[in-house]
This record gives C-alpha cells, structure tokens and sequence, in this order.
C-alpha cells in the first residue's frame, strides 16, 4: 500500500510542476489557441492568489498527506516550492525570483496576445466592404 501513496507523491508533484509549466507558458500557448487563454487567466489569478493572499494549495494538501501515508519526510513549511525549486530553481536567498521571473512571462505573453489580437481585429475590418 506504501507505493501507491509514493506513486501519489510523484503524480501530486508532477501536477504541480504542470500548473507551474502552464503558469509561465499558457499566455504564450494562447497565442496558437486563443480560447485558452481564459484557462490561463484563471491559473495567473489563483497563482496570485496563492502567494498574494496565501490561498492554501490543494495540491500541496494532497501531496503532505500523501507523503504521510507513504512514509516519506514531510514537506517544509513552504511547501512545494521550498522543497523542489528553491535552491535548485532559484536562489536560496532571493525567493522572489521565480515570481518576478513567472510574472514577467506571463505579462509579456498576455502583452503578446493583446496585440496578435488586436492585429487581427483590424486585419478581419481591413477585409470587410465598407458601407456608407
């Protein structure tokens, strides 16, 4: 029963780093298939959430209980981003790389996406007959 709490683990884990993934990327991916980008402004806003208003983590529940039942060594305080990405990911001392880093992506996708949009918009008026 122990392996299927440690194979948890590596699935709660990897769901994380898929939601971190899609955090710095998403903006970017919405520029080949704009309907996501809703999806994507839903992730930044529950991101901001998270480390704004510390809205707790499902996935970080999921994953300390699972490591309970597993037997595996708790999660520090910071949850998973203190245990897999500072240090490795960012510097120790500096924690707010990764979300000035993160933040920085997603403005320049979404400032990539407001113009795609926008060019198109007018490419679409540029195509109509113009009526009087």
């Amino acid at each position: 029963m122990r392996d299927v709490y440690v194979v948890l683990v590596a699935a709660v884990a990897a769901a994380h780093f898929a939601f971190l993934g899609y955090l710095v990327s998403g903006g970017f991916l919405a520029l080949r298939w704009p309907r996501t980008i809703w999806l994507h402004v839903a992730v930044v806003a529950w991101a901001i959430g998270s480390a704004v208003l510390r809205f707790p983590c499902p996935l970080t529940w999921l994953e300390r209980w699972a490591r309970a039942h597993a037997g595996l060594g708790p999660l520090p305080p910071g949850g998973f981003m203190d245990y897999y990405l500072t240090g490795v990911v960012y510097p120790t001392g500096a924690p707010w790389v990764a979300p000035a880093l993160a933040f920085g992506a997603v403005a320049a996708s979404w400032i990539a996406f407001a113009a795609t949009r926008r060019r198109r918009g007018h490419a679409k008026l540029a195509d109509q007959p113009h009526r009087l």
